[in-house]
């Protein structure tokens, strides 16, 4: 924690509006807009005052602490919540949040309404403070945010407020027919053998932090879909980061060409590989092809695809996936972050867009927040919102007109 706080002290700038900016504000609410150069007449100073509310370094000096405490006032709270869970996880207290149920009956059916009853129709141990929802809820919120969207009780729906639009229907139609199969009557012995489906392959693309969550958060996923099996591929130059102790990346040979790590001993219903490349350089090789809606779809959690600093990352890769025609899903840290990223792929590639899912907030976002070290005004919180689009889809029909002994036949396309 003092590391922490005194690499904010290097890198954080005091928010007060009299300082010049120090970089271009990349939102209305961003502390940087309010930097007019009319009345900023001080150089840009480093955060070294702690607010003796929240415990954060938040300004340069007691006098502009007090100066703007109505504008820190607005976040204050919410800063001492994520001091208070940074130093619980630091704590050494016994985490029973972290201790995840295994598979249960299916006819006990998940109820995805909200956290409360799904985990409890999971059966989880009783989570009764509002810091250790908080800490579960910050890593469940990966695989319980797919499996609330492709699971056939999914909240989300095509009536009135339900945001999934009539192509969104169709997209997941057609992966919950996969993802719920009717019973095959499979057994154990001679008699019992059966064909088994391809697993459905999940992309995580851009993956970070994600990659490396303990694998028991990712087995809740298959739980939630019994009779399913998954294999989940993390694509992205941070997939491994921080992890060289645990899984030295292996060497690029002609039968693994691009180094893949594969994790295929989790469950039998689960298997993980991951990849540090970028998409569009598999995609071009063709190691993925062919892509069904069926059995395939998309992950992307906060890809940042409008950012300044990481759209040009983007450009070359989401006409790719559009191309596949699979769906594709997408969160965002803020309602601000998540709208960008939509208008962006509407200004690069908007004709050829179908919107699945309109964008909201997601019910199973995490209820912890976050704080960027490099700026102590900026919080934010995992999946806040989630969407999702997919590549647009022509239908060709053909008008027949019998006219006379002669048959003309006109293709049309709607």
């Amino acid at each position: 924690m003092r590391r922490r706080a005194a690499f904010m002290r290097q890198h954080a700038y005091c928010p007060h509006p009299s300082h010049h900016q120090t970089r271009i504000a990349v939102a209305p609410h961003d502390p940087e807009a309010k930097k007019a150069s009319s009345t900023a007449s001080l150089p840009p100073a480093h955060v070294s005052f702690e607010c003796p509310d929240c415990g954060i370094p938040v300004s340069c000096s007691e006098e502009h602490w007090a100066d703007d405490y109505e504008s820190h006032l607005e976040i204050c709270d919410t800063l001492r919540e994520i001091n208070e869970d940074d130093h619980d996880l630091h704590s050494g207290r016994f985490f029973p949040e972290f201790e995840y149920p295994g598979p249960q009956i299916e006819e006990a059916l998940v109820n995805m309404t909200n956290w409360d009853t799904f985990m409890y129709s999971r059966q989880f141990v009783a989570i009764n403070e509002p810091r250790s929802m908080r800490q579960a809820t910050r890593l469940l919120t990966y695989p319980v945010t797919i499996g609330s969207v492709l699971h056939e009780l999914s909240p989300y729906n095509i009536r009135r407020g339900g945001r999934l639009t009539p192509e969104g229907l169709k997209s997941l139609s057609a992966l919950r027919y996969t993802l719920h199969p009717p019973r095959s009557g499979a057994g154990l012995d001679i008699k019992g053998l059966r064909p088994n489906p391809p697993p459905a392959r999940i992309f995580i693309l851009g993956a970070r932090a994600e990659s490396s969550l303990p694998r028991e958060v990712w087995i809740q996923l298959s739980h939630m879909f019994p009779r399913a099996t998954f294999h989940l591929i993390f694509i992205g130059p941070e997939s491994m980061a921080n992890r060289d102790a645990e899984f030295p990346l292996p060497e690029r040979t002609p039968s693994n060409p691009f180094g893949a790590i594969v994790e295929d001993r989790l469950s039998h219903q689960m298997k993980i590989s991951t990849f540090v490349e970028y998409y569009h350089t598999l995609h071009t090789t063709g190691l993925f092809y062919p892509y069904d809606p069926y059995f395939d779809c998309f992950i992307l959690f906060h890809p940042g695809l409008g950012h300044p600093a990481s759209s040009h990352e983007w450009e070359a890769t989401v006409p790719q996936l559009l191309e596949t025609k699979v769906p594709i899903i997408c969160t965002g840290y803020t309602e601000w972050d998540m709208r960008r990223d939509w208008n962006w792929i509407q200004e690069k590639v908007g004709g050829e867009v179908d919107l699945l899912m309109e964008p909201g907030e997601n019910r199973f976002r995490s209820l912890r927040w976050d704080l960027n070290d490099l700026d102590p005004a900026d919080v934010s919180c995992g999946n806040w919102g989630v969407w999702g689009f997919r590549g647009k889809r022509y239908v060709i029909s053909f008008l027949v007109m019998v006219i006379g002994s002669k048959m003309l036949t006109t293709v049309m396309q709607v």
